[in-house]
């Protein structure tokens, strides 16, 4: 019956007669003859859209006051539509949930056309450093403009893999930007309110921006463990201080009050929780992030020393970290606090499972003496620099996409800390270089290098020339090359993009993106490939193939043939070429179609052909 009545006020603006604007009058003072708390219970109703509540505003005083933009019904439109926005507000904050309705409408439209322009516009390259212009002079809230983006990326279904791609790598500038601003406040702090913790978790969420990691989450792991550490260390002393005692407030001084801490820490840890250092895959990036950290419960000493640093100091006892060469450690204070004195301290080895070690022992773990300088304590920036540096060691590894990302990750932070580095600088020179991408900053990243240090001139000049040359090369390139398959020069290609493939030699699954009627690599390529041993040589078409392990390969036609069970293949650049995955196919995306015109109508006829027959 309300609804009847709600529906009858909605549609008042397009009634034209006397007798139903009679008849549409009555209805509506049946509605506005309700109880205040029932009207608004109504006008909060799922089933209503905002156009429907702007409506009915319009239609009377009763129900205008009961629409007012600050409102229940507004407020809970507003929750309804995006439901992980309310965090932003508080119960008291007196707000305009109208206009913040209108403002992250907008915020969502402006994000749809700039999500829908990348595509056009990188299609050929990689988001240049000035790309982001439009999206760093926003009129609009951040968090309203990310909200969208991760509505696109949450999109049901396998449709709208060219916006889900843009709308990553948005998001992710987006969050590394700030997250950088806050490392940057972190770093301007004084050092007793840097958080070992926090650092940590920054460095986390810069290397994993599109991850769900808050400080407030990681800091209730943490606060948890450190309360199953109270319930020990009550079994085994009842009246020990940490045990009444909240999260650092108190500082015991008694060094076996301390050590019942430590053995409590112990038990916790490493005998009901199972911590322990990596050794199996220590060169796996997840050790070095917190987050993933306390999940998998192994890390390298660096990482399980901050948790069992951070657990500590909630407990009251005062640990300090110590950059020790190849094996971070932390020391225990056992004599005069502040002592200078090496021999003062007790060694910890969080990787090794909370061990208590002397001097001569740290010398014995990695196997040779060390200065007295290394047992030293080191500040917050500097336990960071150690992370980022196990993390840009582990950038450079290998020649991956993953292991490039994670190096520019680590430059970035690097950077961050210790801006005038060259060596660091040149380094980030040198791998925006080698990707071919960003060009121009590579240049003003060179003057930055010659201004600090002229004695760089040399590698400086080099990198110069052959980046102007880049450039120039560029500028050069016309428009994008267009492959049409009833052209006679590529008669001899039997295959083509979006269909899902089976390499025949090493068996993997691959999409075609890109196809030449014969092998267009150079002399050393098709020599260190071995190509000249196939039957047909460099002489039969080529394919550019994307590879379920994240690999982009170049593929010979007599190497490929169909995948008789196609499924989705899950390589991070496939939203750049497709558009959506069928369930036996790919559907090239605008771009991609431009250049293979012709392409689409055989895949689909091939596709027809190879599984309809399999079906009969």
């Amino acid at each position: 019956m309300w609804w009847h009545h709600l529906s009858t006020a909605t549609a008042m603006g397009s009634v034209t007669s006397a007798g139903d604007m009679a008849a549409a009058e009555a209805e509506r003072l049946c509605l506005t003859d309700l109880p205040g708390e029932l009207l608004e219970l109504i006008l909060c109703c799922d089933v209503l859209g905002a156009a429907d509540i702007g409506r009915v505003a319009c239609t009377c005083r009763r129900l205008r006051e009961a629409c007012q933009p600050r409102g229940k019904v507004w407020r809970e439109r507003f929750r309804l539509r995006w439901p992980s926005l309310l965090k932003y507000y508080s119960h008291s904050d007196s707000v305009s949930w109208l206009e913040e309705y209108k403002a992250r409408h907008n915020a969502g439209l402006e994000a749809q056309r700039i999500v829908a322009s990348f595509s056009k516009r990188f299609f050929s390259e990689h988001v240049p450093c000035d790309g982001f212009s439009d999206i760093e002079t926003l009129g609009c809230p951040s968090h309203f403009f990310e909200d969208e983006l991760m509505c696109i990326l949450n999109m049901e279904g396998r449709k709208g893999l060219t916006w889900k791609y843009y709308a990553k790598k948005i998001l992710y500038f987006l969050r590394q930007q700030n997250i950088l601003k806050n490392l940057k406040e972190y770093l301007q702090r004084p050092a007793d309110q840097q958080s070992f913790l926090e650092g940590a978790v920054l460095i986390d969420q810069y290397c994993n921006p599109l991850s769900d990691i808050c400080l407030k989450s990681v800091q209730a792991q943490v606060d948890e463990i450190t309360d199953k550490v109270r319930r020990v260390l009550r079994a085994k002393n009842a009246r020990h201080p940490s045990v009444a005692s909240k999260a650092g407030e108190i500082l015991i001084p008694e060094v076996e009050l301390q050590r019942q801490v430590l053995d409590a820490m112990n038990c916790v840890l490493y005998e009901q929780l199972k911590y322990k250092g990596n050794e199996l895959d220590y060169y796996n990036s997840l050790n070095s992030y917190i987050h993933q950290v306390l999940i998998r419960r192994t890390g390298i000493p660096i990482s399980l020393s901050v948790l069992y640093l951070t657990i500590a100091r909630q407990l009251g006892v005062k640990l300090e970290p110590v950059n020790f060469p190849s094996h971070f450690l932390l020391r225990w204070c056992q004599g005069k606090e502040g002592s200078t004195d090496i021999f003062d301290y007790t060694y910890i080895d969080a990787f090794g499972k909370g061990k208590q070690l002397t001097v001569k022992e740290c010398e014995y773990l990695i196997g040779h003496h060390v200065t007295e300088e290394f047992y030293g304590v080191v500040t917050s920036k500097e336990v960071l620099q150690r992370m980022v540096g196990n993390l840009l060691n582990l950038g450079k590894r290998e020649s991956t996409d993953q292991s490039y990302q994670l190096l520019r990750d680590s430059l970035d932070l690097y950077l961050a800390m210790y801006p005038d580095n060259v060596q660091h600088l040149m380094l980030q020179a040198r791998l925006y270089f080698h990707l071919g991408i960003w060009p121009e900053k590579v240049l003003d990243i060179l003057q930055h290098i010659q201004a600090l240090d002229p004695s760089q001139h040399g590698a400086v000049g080099y990198l110069v020339q052959h980046t102007l040359e880049h450039i120039e090369r560029r500028k050069e390139e016309v428009g994008p090359e267009v492959k049409h398959r009833s052209d006679e020069k590529h008669k001899e290609v039997c295959f083509s993009i979006g269909l899902i493939m089976k390499h025949k030699r090493y068996g993997y699954n691959c999409v075609i993106y890109g196809w030449d009627p014969a092998c267009m690599m150079g002399h050393e390529w098709i020599r260190n490939m071995n190509v000249h041993s196939l039957p047909h040589g460099p002489h039969q078409p080529f394919y550019n193939v994307l590879v379920e392990d994240g690999s982009c390969r170049y593929a010979a036609q007599e190497n490929l043939e169909y995948n008789s069970e196609p499924r989705e293949v899950p390589h991070p650049d496939i939203g750049r070429y497709f558009s959506e995955f069928t369930g036996t196919h790919y559907l090239a995306n605008a771009e991609l179609e431009l250049r293979y015109p012709e392409d689409l109508e055989l895949t689909c006829s091939t596709v027809q052909n190879i599984y309809s027959s399999g079906k009969e």
